[in-house]
Parts: structure tokens; sequence; C-alpha cells
């Protein structure tokens, strides 16, 4: 269901990419780029970047999406996730991850809360500025997606088992398969 008239049986953002087939190659192009990649951060810490911020965003589909993503590629089970998702100063994420999840946070409320002294911490416990940078950028580009999704009205009737399979589809073959 949605406020707009999408493909049926296309959950999510699949529906929304049927809908306006010429922008999907421009997303799912940066969405690989940025999530697809286990250059400075691994591909379950993007995912929990991603996760955490439509958390914060309120999007339960995304975070479903990027918390079993996450999952698949921490190893890691769904309780552990959420878990982690919900605390973060108490979870086993490190230092520096924590600190870059800090600087994901600031730029969902938007982009002029990030702080110098945020980015000086990261960078302090390890993060590099090519980290910082994608961090920055996947935070965004899940706000982004967040709003569009929810903006529209988007929901599916996905089950932690349908959001787990495909999960696991993303995790091996990336986005847009």
């Amino acid at each position: 269901m949605s406020y707009i008239s999408l493909p049926e049986n296309l959950p999510g953002m699949h529906g929304l990419m049927a809908f306006r087939p010429a922008i999907a190659p421009g997303l799912t192009a940066l969405t690989n780029a940025l999530l697809c990649t286990d250059e400075g951060l691994s591909r379950g810490e993007r995912e929990l970047i991603g996760a955490y911020v439509s958390g914060l965003n309120q999007c339960t589909i995304c975070k479903n999406v990027h918390s079993a993503v996450a999952q698949c590629h921490l190893n890691a089970n769904q309780e552990t996730v959420e878990k982690t998702l919900s605390d973060i100063p108490h979870s086993d994420l490190s230092a520096k991850m924590k600190a870059l999840l800090s600087i994901a946070q600031s730029v969902h409320r938007g982009g002029t809360y990030v702080r110098l002294e945020q980015v000086k911490l990261a960078r302090h416990l390890g993060a590099t500025d090519f980290e910082i940078h994608d961090t920055v950028l996947i935070a965004a580009l899940f706000s982004f997606f967040n709003r569009y999704i929810d903006g529209l009205g988007v929901t599916t009737d996905d089950t932690p088992e349908t959001f787990m399979e495909r999960a696991r589809r993303i995790a091996e073959q990336g986005y847009g398969a």
C-alpha cells in the first residue's frame, strides 16, 4: 500500500524504483558504491549505520531490511543487532564505530549538527577521513531514502523471515538484484 499507485508485489524501494525506472540505475549505483564495499568501513558497519539512521528516522521498512543485512555481514543474530542499535553507548562496538554513529546521528538531525569535535574524536579513535566521509554520506543517503519511502506512504507485508530472505540476497548479490 502507498499514497500513489505502485506496481504490486514489489516491496519497499523496489516498487518505487519500478514506478520511476529512469532514476533506479543512479540510486542503485550509489547504494552499491556506498554499501557493497569493505573499503574503510566493513559492509556490516555500513549497514549498521543505515539501520541506525533508519531507526532514528522511524522508517521501519529500512531499519528492518538493513538490520537484517547487517546481521548477514556481521554473522550476528537479530537480538544482537537490535540490542546494539538500541543502546550504542553500552554496545560491544568499537569506540571508533560509536564515534562514527554519533556523527551519523547528527547527520540524521541535519548536516549542520555535525560538530568538528565529533570528527576530531572519531579521528582520534582511528577513523580515517574516508570513513568519516562515507559515514556522513551513508547517513544522508538513508535519511533521503527514509523520507522517500515514508513520504509516499510505502508499506510492506514483509515478516521477519521475508526481511531476512531479502537481506541474504542483498548481502550476496548487492542492491538492485
